[in-house]
């Protein structure tokens, strides 16, 4: 690794302030319509909340996906866009754990299978090892204390490498931290610079990836697994989370772009160029197609089998308007962003990648309300006010707080070693 230091200069952050209070207006009308959503109708509000959760959930676990793969891969490229990918990751906790809070207490709700007995319900009784509600609730914090160790943890030493070399900097390891470097020094024998400030950083923020990135499978396939595909408890599919982790991922790398070109075009981030934004198209395309693999093979696997326990999911989704739904899933989420994003010079146009941006929103959000929504309305979709309350309400408080932090620390990380690198290829 190179040990020189590289220093980037920061734009003055308090420029262009006014499109800031959009969010807290997404918050007043989205709290007005949920409260509403809730009185008029409580499973419908429970059902609509728990479809915006799991939208901006995979916003968060997508973008700390994103930061573990820039340092497992040591990418250069991808430096000046890792600073606000980790303040996406840390709205993980404690923000969507507070937003969690509502769908624990309205979980009686939202799955049939804590109102059953196991000892009458043979598929629950298979699974009951994972759903009982003392697992439950108890799975559901553990896993948002291990997302907020791991991106708190990453961000942590991001930040501390902006101050390496300087009397601010403290670089603390804690008492895991310290067993991870020693391990990694003694056993491995891979370089610990620890008199090294700016290497050291770097160091342990690909530790934390090292083991992260397992952590991050098992913990992304727990949480989709036991918020939303237990809806419907006896649905047997082994590719379920990593159904999930495509669609989570291909929602944030569309987020990613989207952010660094009005951060480029407001001047806050002048580091990024034509790379950054081609190789985000790039693999925007790339998820684009392995969601449909992914999605394809599930279908296809379970159809071939024909095992009742899983064939039932798709043949609830198959009745009434909710067929059109799957269609419209098939040429909007894969055929259409497939066909758009072949062009080279495409990925770097806004008239292209801003309507691309949008239509994977509305998209995701489809697949979201494809999985949850049928248990309620097995006719079709039937769209709420609670829809829209809940979508504003998550929303605006998780914009409200990846912009504050934003413009807390340094937009840009400005001692990363490979910023030149990423500087120079533009």
């Amino acid at each position: 690794m190179s040990t020189e230091t590289v220093t980037v200069a920061t734009p003055a952050q308090g420029q262009g302030t006014e499109w800031r209070s959009i969010p807290q207006i997404a918050v007043v009308f989205g709290l007005v319509l949920c409260i509403y959503g809730f009185i008029d109708d409580k499973q419908q509000f429970a059902y609509s909340y728990l479809t915006a959760f799991m939208f901006f959930l995979s916003i968060g676990l997508g973008s700390l996906f994103l930061v573990l793969v820039h340092h497992l891969f040591d990418a250069g490229w991808s430096a000046p866009i890792r600073r606000y990918l980790e303040h996406l990751s840390c709205l993980l906790f404690p923000w969507l754990g507070i937003a969690f809070i509502p769908i624990g207490f309205l979980a009686m709700d939202i799955y049939p299978w804590m109102h059953l007995d196991p000892h009458e319900d043979h598929a629950l009784h298979a699974k009951a090892a994972l759903f009982n509600k003392p697992m439950w609730y108890t799975a559901s914090v553990v896993l948002f204390l291990l997302w907020g160790w791991l991106t708190h943890r990453l961000r942590y030493w991001s930040l501390q490498q902006d101050k390496s070399g300087t009397a601010d900097f403290e670089g603390k390891l804690v008492f895991f931290e310290k067993f991870m470097a020693g391990f990694s020094r003694n056993f491995q024998g891979l370089p610990f610079e620890k008199d090294n400030q700016q290497v050291m950083c770097t160091r342990m923020m690909r530790i934390h990836a090292g083991y992260g990135v397992a952590l991050f499978a098992f913990s992304l396939t727990l949480g989709c697994i036991l918020w939303m595909k237990s809806i419907q408890h006896q649905f047997f599919s082994t590719m379920y989370g990593v159904y999930y982790f495509a669609g989570s991922v291909w929602l944030s790398i569309s987020t990613a772009w989207i952010i660094g070109r009005i951060l480029k075009a407001r001047g806050h981030l002048p580091q990024l160029h034509k790379l950054q934004f081609y190789h985000l198209g790039t693999m925007l395309l790339a998820f684009t197609v392995f969601y449909a693999y992914i999605h394809f093979s599930q279908y296809f696997l379970i159809w071939n089998a024909a095992v009742p326990e899983e064939t039932f999911w798709y043949v609830m989704r198959e009745k009434g308007t909710w067929m059109y739904v799957g269609v419209a899933l098939i040429v909007g989420h894969f055929v259409i962003p497939f066909l758009a994003l072949l062009r080279i010079d495409g990925k770097l146009t806004n008239k292209l990648m801003v309507p691309i941006f949008v239509w994977v929103v509305l998209m995701h959000y489809m697949d979201m309300m494809f999985n949850v929504m049928p248990e309620i309305h097995p006719d079709g979709p039937s769209p709420a006010l609670a829809d829209i309350g809940s979508w504003l309400l998550i929303g605006g408080a998780l914009a409200m707080i990846f912009i504050r932090n934003l413009f807390d620390h340094p937009v840009c990380p400005l001692r990363d070693p490979r910023m030149g690198e990423a500087l120079e290829q533009h």
